[in-house]
C-alpha cells in the first residue's frame, strides 16, 4: 500500500473531518463520540497551520487515513514545555506500522518543536495504543476510574507521559 505522511494542509480539512468523525463514531478509542463541525474544525486546523504545531495527516488511496497531533496544553504554567498527543487511523489501515511511522514523525517534530513532556489518555481497552505508546517511552502516570461512560458502559483511562 502506498501512502504519504504529511503536515496538514487546509485542503485536508474535510477529509482529516471525516476521518475524525468515523473514528469518533467506533465509541472505542476518543474522548468524543462524533468530530465537531466542518467550521470548528476548519477554524481547529488554521490555528494549528498558522501556529505551526506538529499536526500531521496520512494520505492513502485518496483519502485520509489518519492524523497525529501534538497540540500545546492550554494551561499556561506548563504551555512552553508540555503538549497533548491525539492520533487516529482508519480502520483498514491499522497494524500495518503507518501508525507508528506517524507518530514517530509527529513526537520528532514536537521534540524539534520544544516541547519536553508529551501526555495522552488511553482507554485501559485499548492494549494495541498502549503497547505503541510504551514503544515510544511513554510511561503509566495514572488510573482513571471510570472515566470514560458511553451508553451506560464505564470505562478506566490511563495517563501516559514522554518526557525528555
Amino acid at each position: 500500500m502506498t501512502y504519504e505522511i504529511k503536515p496538514i494542509a487546509e485542503d485536508h480539512i474535510p477529509g482529516f473531518r471525516a476521518t475524525l468523525d468515523a473514528v469518533a463514531r467506533e465509541q472505542k478509542f476518543l474522548s468524543f463520540l462524533e468530530a465537531p463541525p466542518l467550521e470548528q474544525m476548519r477554524a481547529f486546523v488554521l490555528n494549528n497551520i498558522n501556529e505551526r504545531w506538529p499536526q500531521f495527516v496520512v494520505v492513502a488511496e485518496d483519502e485520509i487515513a489518519g492524523w497525529c497531533d501534538v497540540l500545546p496544553n492550554p494551561r499556561r504554567t506548563v504551555s512552553l514545555h508540555c503538549a497533548t498527543l491525539g492520533m487516529g487511523l482508519l480502520p483498514k489501515y491499522r497494524g500495518q506500522g503507518i501508525g507508528r511511522k506517524l507518530m514517530q514523525r509527529t513526537i520528532d517534530a514536537a521534540l524539534a518543536r520544544g516541547f519536553t513532556r508529551i501526555e495522552l489518555t488511553v482507554r485501559e481497552t485499548n492494549v494495541n495504543a498502549i503497547a505503541l505508546y510504551r514503544s515510544f517511552g511513554f510511561e503509566t502516570e495514572g488510573l482513571h476510574r471510570k472515566a470514560v461512560c458511553i451508553e451506560g458502559r464505564y470505562e478506566n483511562t490511563l495517563s501516559m507521559a514522554l518526557t525528555s
